[in-house]
């Protein structure tokens, strides 16, 4: 049974665990991990650059409507599971835009 994906509220807005997969034909949102991590594929790799960092920043940022300057990876900059905190968005709104059920 996988696990319900996680956001909980942060301040002044959300913030969420992503598990981003590199070297992928697309950008994408993949799906929610067992652990309740959203899923992501990149095209750049590895995880860590700052160029996959920049991708994962700016595909958040348009799913989710906001400027690339309010979301931050709190953790986990240099590898494959980051926390990302997003400024001005709640819980509902993260989940309504990355259509997180099912």
């Amino acid at each position: 049974m996988a696990r319900k994906f996680e956001i909980t509220d942060a301040k002044g807005g959300a913030a969420f665990t992503v598990r981003v997969v590199t070297r992928s034909a697309h950008t994408e949102l993949a799906g929610i991990q067992e652990d309740g991590a959203l899923k992501i594929r990149l095209i750049a790799s590895p995880a860590g650059d700052p160029a996959a960092n920049k991708e994962l920043v700016d595909f958040l940022a348009g799913h989710l409507g906001v400027a690339a300057n309010k979301i931050e990876i709190v953790a986990g900059a240099n590898g494959r599971d980051k926390l990302i905190s997003v400024e001005g968005v709640s819980t509902a709104d993260v989940e309504a835009k990355l259509n997180t059920e099912g």
